[in-house]
């Protein structure tokens, strides 16, 4: 769970208390360095609304029942603490999440109220991420989309049987799909200018990866379906960590390498021009971790038909392993002067030609590469 430092921050009813200090603030509120979808990094307040949760999910450290410290911020304090630690120049930004008190509507509205809040009374011009609770009503992710850089609600498992054995009683299609949907359907039909930097924001989703037996394949399926159906920017894949007193305290926790391959392979659908058949998976579903799913494409179909670097178009350059977005543009601005002869050349345009060499041809001829040891 991203937010469980959140635990440890203590209430009090005065309002000034909650902010009598920064040296406090930045103690009781996690911040991170985050990267925004513009590709800017800032440190990023990471918190909840409350941690005080009536839903019971399997893996989380804030299920209800669990014997664990609770804390629940209004609106006027969390916005207050948001913009103290924004003036101090330890937070630049907000990702506002919480736990469901009183049905997901109902904690929806403080989510936005606490947006409003920065917005309205602080004029605060910082980025903030606001979580869809499940269940939330379509004005209300109307007016979220309208406060919010982005906006994102967890799907937590790729389909319904996965998602049953996480989360007992969260609805996938109607309280966690069908908002999904919702985003689109306002980004389609209002025009963007409603929203507060008339462009309205990105939306992502998360999903809890190795608890329930869900495979890379299952994942990158409802991945790409999402991409193409509601235009998502980002799914983050969250590898699953037992918490004691949940039902789940005694699994394995997922391989960290697992989720870095899923990330890989995330990228290549969104950034690299792959279609979700080009990604090899083994025979269980899943991503072999030893090797990067670009380059193991790379090893089945370059490795005896190689790229020739002068004729390629972008979509082929950016299969061949060491070549990104930046790269390939550099490449075909690069032969508008003239053939591109020398491996030195591409390794100007930073490719590691150490990964590209094997699998292109320089105006016909194979530049010489080292082969792998093991």
């Amino acid at each position: 769970m991203p937010f469980e430092a959140a635990e440890d921050v203590q209430i009090t009813p005065d309002q000034a208390a909650c902010v009598q200090g920064l040296g406090q603030l930045k103690e009781r509120f996690p911040v991170t360095q985050a990267r925004l979808p513009n590709g800017r990094t800032i440190p990023l307040l990471k918190t909840m609304q409350t941690s005080v949760c009536e839903r019971d999910c399997n893996y989380c450290c804030f299920r209800s029942g669990r014997d664990t410290p609770r804390a629940s911020l209004t609106p006027d304090e969390l916005a207050l603490a948001v913009v103290k630690l924004s003036d101090a120049g330890i937070a630049k930004g907000v990702f506002l999440s919480s736990g469901i008190t009183g049905g997901g509507i109902r904690t929806q509205d403080r989510i936005i109220a606490t947006a409003e809040i920065l917005r309205q009374k602080y004029q605060y011009r910082e980025y903030i991420h606001l979580k869809i609770m499940p269940g939330a009503e379509k004005d209300q992710i109307f007016r979220a989309m309208q406060l919010a850089d982005r906006v994102s609600i967890n799907l937590e498992g790729p389909n319904e049987s996965s998602l049953a054995k996480l989360a007992p009683h969260k609805v996938f299609f109607q309280e966690l799909l069908e908002p999904l949907r919702m985003i689109e359907e306002i980004r389609r039909n209002f025009h963007a200018h409603l929203a507060w930097r008339q462009s309205w924001p990105s939306s992502c989703t998360q999903f809890v990866v190795g608890a329930v037996g869900e495979t890379d394949l299952d994942l990158l399926q409802t991945t790409a379906k999402l991409r193409s159906n509601f235009s998502i920017a980002r799914a983050y894949y969250s590898n699953f960590s037992p918490v004691k007193e949940t039902p789940f305290e005694n699994l394995p926790p997922a391989n960290a390498w697992r989720q870095h391959r899923l990330y890989q392979a995330f990228y290549l659908l969104r950034d690299y021009q792959f279609d979700l058949e080009e990604i090899q998976f083994t025979p269980t579903g899943n991503l072999t971790l030893e090797k990067d799913p670009k380059l193991a494409w790379a090893e089945s179909n370059l490795q005896e038909n190689p790229i020739e670097i002068n004729t390629a178009g972008y979509q082929q350059l950016l299969k061949i392993p060491g070549i990104g977005p930046v790269t390939a543009q550099k490449v075909l601005d690069a032969r508008a002067c003239g053939k591109i002869r020398d491996i030195s050349t591409l390794r100007k345009f930073g490719v590691p030609t150490a990964r590209a060499s094997k699998f292109i041809l320089l105006d016909g001829s194979r530049p010489s590469f080292q082969p792998n040891l093991f």
